[in-house]
């Protein structure tokens, strides 16, 4: 026991409602759901009905299908309209010549030899030390239907083999066909001859 003497506080009563300095006595009634849950199936309810039933009776018409389809099939039908049409035209812009540009086009497209003008003066020179033989190298000219210009003994500088000399690019046809009368391989053109073509036959010409 304690010591100290017992004042007002001590005396405490033996039945009270008090629970506690903080506490309350009641509780605070809590809210039924069942008034929501109620509300909740009915909805449900009517929603089904209207959903389910209401469109077998002819109440509420199905929405129709008709219009969606429509066009679609007016597509389909139309799709192979234009297929005849794409192939028809694809010979046109394939851009294959035709057979008269193709003839037209290919003779144009060889280029035509140049003409040879055999009334050029051909001079003959010997390069060699055999004596008569620019004469009988100027016979074989003159006998193929050429104009013979000079014939003598090669004056220039020494020639190791025989050679057709011409002076200007419009003399190449001549001096090629007078090399191929010759039998002359090596065709040259030098502004320094005075003459349009040259022979000059050296060392080793049978």
């Amino acid at each position: 026991m304690t010591k100290y003497a017992k004042d007002e506080f001590d005396r405490v009563p033996q039945n009270t409602s008090r629970q506690g300095v903080h506490r309350d006595a009641t509780e605070t009634p809590r809210p039924t759901l069942w008034p929501v849950l109620t509300v909740g199936a009915v909805a449900l309810v009517l929603g089904l009905v209207a959903f389910l039933i209401l469109p077998r009776l002819g109440i509420v018409a199905p929405p129709a299908s008709s219009s969606t389809s429509t066009p679609a099939a007016q597509q389909s039908e139309a799709a192979p309209s234009a297929t005849p049409t794409t192939s028809e035209s694809a010979p046109i812009a394939s851009g294959e010549p035709t057979p008269d540009t193709t003839a037209s086009e290919s003779p144009s497209a060889t280029p035509s030899p140049a003409p040879v003008d055999k009334t050029t003066a051909v001079a003959v020179y010997n390069g060699t030390a055999t004596a008569g033989l620019a004469s009988r190298v100027a016979g074989l000219v003159q006998g193929d239907g050429w104009a013979l210009g000079a014939v003598g003994n090669w004056g220039g500088l020494p020639q190791q083999t025989s050679v057709v000399f011409y002076n200007a690019p419009e003399q190449k046809a001549n001096a090629d066909a007078v090399a191929s009368l010759l039998g002359i391989t090596t065709v040259v053109e030098s502004p320094d001859v005075q003459q349009p073509l040259v022979v000059v036959v050296g060392p080793g010409y049978q």
